[in-house]
């Protein structure tokens, strides 16, 4: 009977669980389009999936902290037209293993810096609601509770109110926000290779993983 070396798992959502590039590609296309911007490319998407919104559209449109406000806003409801689980899918070998983390007792929860109802529908679209104890992502306006330092601290601490044990946890991620989340909480992560990211990203995480299988070596031995 396999078991983990971690008392609780902490799930990135884009680019570690699911992959939403097509819908988000689109999406910034028209918003950026909208505000007088040029339109991304697909390689460009490594700059956009993975931070919070807010904080991209400053950083790589050049907009000021209000511009910002107004492209997300706009941004969220052309992704509520879209109903949150349009062209999304998810990674191979990923559901699986949530599943089976479940199955061998070991509490699990989300720590995404999408807004939380979209994480939210995401999870449900995919049947997963099951194998989580709790669902956390960002605030609507991705500015009260943003920082994956924050949203890693607001995981654990659902996890606890709902009785895990929290002693050793982990967090699951494909970009540095999430290496540098973990780390200032001090939850080593393990950063998965198939997201959207450059390699040396993952040079503080605790541990690589560039497959599903080898993701399962890590937590289920």
């Amino acid at each position: 009977m396999p078991s983990s070396p971690y008392s609780c798992v902490l799930w990135d959502v884009d680019g570690t669980i699911i992959d939403a590039s097509v819908g988000i590609l689109r999406r910034l296309n028209v918003a950026l389009t909208h505000f007088g911007h040029p339109a991304p490319t697909r390689e460009d998407l490594v700059h956009w999936i993975g931070p919070p919104m807010f904080e991209s559209f400053q950083a790589q449109a050049g907009m000021t902290p209000e511009q910002s406000s107004e492209a997300v806003a706009f941004y969220r409801t052309l992704g509520k037209a879209d109903g949150y689980t349009t062209d999304v899918k998810t990674y191979p070998g990923v559901p699986e293993l949530i599943r089976d983390l479940h199955a061998q007792g070991v509490p699990q929860a989300t720590a995404s810096s999408k807004p939380e109802i979209q994480v939210d529908a995401l999870v449900d679209h995919f049947e997963l609601r099951p194998y989580f104890l709790a669902t956390v992502g960002a605030t609507p306006d991705e500015s009260t509770l943003a920082s994956k330092a924050d949203i890693v601290v607001e995981a654990l601490k659902r996890l606890k109110e709902r009785g895990a044990d929290t002693s050793r946890p982990v967090l699951i991620g494909d970009r540095h926000h999430d290496v540098e989340g973990g780390n200032a909480n001090g939850v080593p992560v393990i950063f998965v290779e198939w997201g959207f990211s450059d390699a040396h990203e993952g040079d503080d995480a605790a541990f690589r993983a560039a497959s599903a299988d080898d993701l399962r070596t890590l937590l289920l031995s």
